[in-house]
Parts: C-alpha cells; sequence; structure tokens
C-alpha cells in the first residue's frame, strides 16, 4: 500500500500531470511525470502575481513524491482493473525512493496490462522511467 502522502487523488493534480507533464509509452501502459521544477513554474505561472501574495498554500505540496493510477474499463471487468491496480501500486512503491522529491507521476494502464504479469509491468515502468530520465538511482529492476 503507498502512504497517504504518496497518494495523488485530486483531480486537478492529475489533469495537471497528464496535460503538462512528459509521457513515455510502453506496450501495457503510459507514464505521465511531471518533474518538481514544472510544478513550481506551473504554479507560479498561473496565478495574478497579487492573486499569489494573497494566496498563499497551506502545505508544501512539493515536500514528496506522488503517484496515481488510471486503469480503465477498457482493461477489463472491476476485478481485473483492481489487480492490475494493486500490481502498479506495489511495483511504484519500490520505485519512489528513486524519483526526485516532489514530482507528480500517473501511470495509465493499457488493456494489454490485464493479462500481464508484475514482472512485465515492472520492466515497463522501468523502461518509460528510463525513456523520461527521471530515475535517481539505479532501484528494483534496473540493470
Amino acid at each position: 500500500m503507498l502512504p497517504t502522502a504518496a497518494r495523488l487523488t485530486r483531480n486537478q493534480d492529475f489533469r495537471l500531470v497528464v496535460r503538462r507533464g512528459r509521457r513515455a509509452g510502453r506496450p501495457r501502459l503510459v507514464v505521465h511525470v511531471l518533474r518538481p521544477d514544472q510544478v513550481r513554474a506551473r504554479m507560479s505561472g498561473e496565478a495574478e502575481p497579487e492573486a499569489q501574495a494573497n494566496t498563499a498554500p497551506t502545505r508544501d505540496s512539493s515536500a514528496s513524491t506522488r503517484v496515481g493510477f488510471v486503469v480503465s474499463k477498457a482493461v477489463g471487468v472491476a476485478v481485473v482493473r483492481h489487480r492490475v491496480a494493486r500490481r502498479l501500486r506495489h511495483l511504484m512503491r519500490d520505485r519512489i525512493p528513486d524519483l526526485p522529491a516532489g514530482t507528480l507521476v500517473v501511470v495509465r494502464a493499457l488493456p494489454p496490462a490485464a493479462g500481464a504479469s508484475s514482472g512485465e509491468l515492472g520492466a515497463d515502468i522501468d523502461g518509460a522511467l528510463k525513456k523520461l530520465r527521471i530515475r535517481c538511482s539505479d532501484g528494483p529492476g534496473s540493470s
């Protein structure tokens, strides 16, 4: 299970990562990543200068790496979707320490993920993170 601080839960956060972040596609999933410097630049660029002074954030959202998952009905029935989401959560939990602090990640499962093993999903995640050059160090599954 992912700790609460490592979960991406708000719809606006998912939308921000998918629209503004970089993505890498693999056969069974797509990984969207928004780096901490992009998050700060985006947040500072959205509001007007006088509005920024009045709306200071109540918590530092850039302090921890957060991950969210999208597993649509195209992947399969509810049992299959939940199995895929659990596998992805477990795989990403082991990779969070290797990501820069404050990184936002969305992992979107594609229909072939339904029949994939955890090893195949892990290889796809590692390949996507390597393509995006986001890993800080060699973590599980890296060669």
